[in-house]
């Protein structure tokens, strides 16, 4: 079984977060360990997160804290916040920390002049 550092209980919830829906791991780029948050990476790690890249998006690095799947980021960003295996919802709130993980599209604003 993959170990989840920070993990309250066997669904890898954390004492950071730790509702029903709250059942994913993230394994951070810059050390390839599986946290509950990063929060509990912060505590337990004396570097900084490394987010990861767009082109890396194939790599498993979601783990379903029910059916303890490991899924491509790009799985995880397309799945609904729900896990395609066991259909465990995950919570919809970690779309506010994207950011702290996964590198982010950038957008180009195309601006007219009138």
């Amino acid at each position: 079984m993959i170990q989840v550092k920070g993990a309250i209980d066997a669904n890898t919830r954390c004492r950071h977060y730790h509702s029903e829906v709250d059942v994913i791991a993230i394994k951070f780029k810059c050390c390839g360990t599986y946290y509950g948050c990063y929060y509990c990476h912060e505590e337990a790690e004396d570097h900084e997160p490394m987010v990861w890249p767009i082109a890396e998006w194939g790599t498993k690095a979601i783990l379903c804290g029910n059916c303890h799947t490991e899924l491509t980021i790009h799985e995880y960003l397309s799945c609904n916040y729900e896990c395609p295996i066991c259909r465990t919802s995950f919570n919809r709130g970690c779309k506010n920390h994207d950011h702290l993980y996964f590198e982010q599209e950038k957008v180009t604003a195309v601006v007219s002049k009138g």
